[in-house]
């Protein structure tokens, strides 16, 4: 079974659209003699659930699904009498005020309400009372519970947007509760995309750290979900079926910190890097403070077939697509007179109608191509102008030596930390540099450390790399010969840090060799075989007993989830489609993340803690 996510959580969101029935029933397409017309509707929403919207239905496919108005729930809106209303919102104490409100008011003449998540019992009875108190009970039809509050940007890829989680994990002055709450919030995401793919996974991570506490506590909900009646999950128990399911791997960012910092080529990851691709979308400037937005999905055919492709490939490919386009309307030219009417013959009145009706049928597949070709010329001139001033290339080809060689022109390094590029640009240079090289000369370090300032770049993040770094070599240095409860106490005696932040290996922290270690690590996972690197891994099994008796299914897998908490990107989700294609037979991977970050947001996040923990910046000013 391929794990196509978009496609079921469309299926949701329509069937939502649709008062929760099946389109055919709805009014939509109805035949039966009770509902010959169509369902006319209202949708209000919260930012967040339009967020989710926004990737799969554009605004113009509302009317189709009987969505004349939409609404925002946080604006004041008149009443609409004899017309219902579907309500998606999150399950947040003012969303569930505003909807008695607006029940209290009679905006609407019935309320379907839908939650992005289970709606806890403390609200429904706040509603419940509410309703009661205004006596609107009557206006309020259904509720559901949806299990949808994650975003799906791609059939294999998908965002929990919840930003900023690397950043509230790490904090230094987050207690037990504050870490408590976030975990739970990515367990509801996640369980929430389980539940939409009807699935239970096995559920492997390495030991400590966010990804145990995420993997420990989401076991606990699927195994007390499975002992309910109105069970979600469609997949059948038993043996027999364990071949057939997907592992769930979960990472935490300090697993492999390269990745979310460096600079890419490829169009895709360069797009989102440095013109801030957000929900498929991305907005260029232009001419007289216009803006241009366009939508970068599987509905453009060149970003499907280039999105992966190194820059200069791409505008190589632009040039080929526009020679293409200008060839083929010249030939409907030159077939309906329309340059030299070489090939118009009066006398033929047949033959010239079927050229005119040719050219006519053509004609809406050439404006098509156009407007493509044009979108992706303005994407890349922007891009190249940026590409140009900010020496790119450069930066891109010194971090992939470091990365996959372990060596640097050290003149050349300086000259980027001196030279073209924003400070963000440099700063991540920099980071690259430090986590490649083990123990890089102190003499480079202290130039490299000189170069930044000379910038006045803010020193922050390359602090707080440097920091984690450092305790990361001790704690490895340290484990053969400490309990880790100990390593745990001396390293927040040490390092003033929460436990999460501490956990990770100094080997995995090292990018080593051009395949990331996240991908050699899911491929080892799926594999199932004994290795080195995953033995140690734990596994969760939600449907096996609690006892742990009996054998652990480890694999192989044909698919997986890989879900990175603290921050994932563009490059890592590259690489993990790699993987699935060059496998043999081919394997099937999804990848999430709680939020998809550029280098620059992440090394913000990174500047944010080294703050905290008093680092000192350095610089004149932090990187906006």
């Amino acid at each position: 079974m391929a794990l196509n996510l978009r496609q079921k959580q469309t299926s949701l969101i329509i069937r939502m659209l649709h008062l929760n029935q099946s389109p055919n029933s709805s009014g939509i397409s109805s035949q039966s003699t009770n509902e010959s017309e169509e369902v006319y509707k209202i949708l209000i929403m919260d930012s967040f659930c339009r967020s989710i919207l926004s990737p799969l239905i554009r605004v113009n496919d509302l009317r189709k699904h009987g969505i004349t108005l939409f609404f925002s729930i946080d604006k004041e809106r008149q009443q609409i009498p004899d017309v219902p209303a579907i309500y998606f919102v999150r399950p947040t104490p003012d969303n569930v005020e505003r909807i008695a409100a607006d029940a209290a008011r009679s905006l609407y003449d019935s309320f379907h309400l839908n939650f992005s998540s289970s709606l806890p019992r403390s609200l429904l009875e706040r509603l419940a009372s509410r309703a009661v108190e205004t006596d609107s009970v009557a206006r309020i039809s259904k509720l559901f519970d949806q299990y949808m509050e994650f975003i799906s940007l791609e059939d294999t890829l998908f965002s929990l947007a919840q930003p900023q989680t690397y950043l509230q994990i790490n904090d230094p002055a987050a207690g037990d509760r504050e870490i408590e709450e976030i975990i739970e919030k990515i367990v509801n995401g996640l369980f929430g995309v389980l539940a939409t793919l009807g699935i239970v996974p096995v559920i492997r991570c390495a030991r400590g750290g966010p990804a145990e506490m995420v993997a420990a506590a989401l076991d606990n909900r699927l195994r007390d979900h499975l002992l309910s009646k109105q069970n979600l999950f469609t997949e059948g128990g038993g043996m027999a079926s364990a071949f057939q399911r997907p592992v769930l791997c979960l990472f935490d960012r300090n697993f492999e910190l390269a990745v979310g910092i460096q600079h890419d080529w490829s169009y895709c990851p360069l797009v989102h890097d440095v013109l801030g691709l957000k929900l498929n979308r991305v907005t260029l400037p232009g001419e007289r403070a216009a803006v241009k937005s366009y939508e970068l999905d599987d509905s453009d055919p060149f970003w499907v077939s280039n999105s992966w492709s190194p820059f200069p490939k791409v505008a190589e490919e632009i040039e080929i697509q526009l020679s293409k386009y200008k060839q083929d309307v010249d030939d409907v030219n030159r077939r309906t007179g329309g340059k030299d009417g070489i090939e118009f013959d009066g006398t033929d009145l047949i033959g010239n109608t079927k050229h005119l009706m040719n050219a006519v049928n053509s004609l809406p597949e050439l404006t098509e191509r156009k407007k493509m070709i044009d979108k992706h010329t303005n994407i890349a001139t922007v891009l190249l102008g940026h590409i140009k001033e900010r020496s790119l290339d450069g930066y891109y080809d010194c971090e992939n030596d470091m990365l996959t060689k372990g060596s640097v022109d050290r003149n050349m390094l300086l000259g980027f930390l001196k030279g073209k590029g924003t400070k963000e640009d440099k700063l991540r240079l920099a980071i690259i540099y430090l986590l490649s090289f083990e123990a890089p000369p102190s003499t480079e370090l202290e130039q490299i450390e000189a170069a930044l300032r000379e910038s006045e770049v803010d020193m922050y993040a390359f602090q707080y790399v440097k920091r984690i770094k450092s305790l990361n070599t001790s704690l490895a240095a340290s484990s053969s010969s400490a309990s880790r409860s100990n390593i745990v106490d001396w390293a927040e005696k040490l390092y003033g840090q929460s436990i999460s932040a501490v956990t990770a290996g100094v080997k995995n922290l090292l990018s080593a060799g051009r395949q990331l270690a996240l991908t050699r690590t899911v491929e080892a996972l799926m594999e199932g075989k004994p290795n080195p690197e995953v033995d140690s891994y734990l596994l969760f099994d939600p449907r096996a007993p609690r006892s742990g008796s009996g054998a652990q299914f480890k694999g192989p897998f044909r698919e997986a989830i890989v879900f990175m908490i603290g921050g994932g990107n563009y490059v890592e989700y590259r690489s993990l489609m790699e993987l699935a294609q060059r496998s043999q037979p081919a394997k099937h991977v999804i990848y999430g993340t709680t939020e998809i970050l550029n280098g620059v947001e992440f090394i913000q996040q990174l500047a944010d803690l080294g703050q905290k923990m008093g680092l000192g910046g350095g610089g004149n000013n932090p990187p906006k």
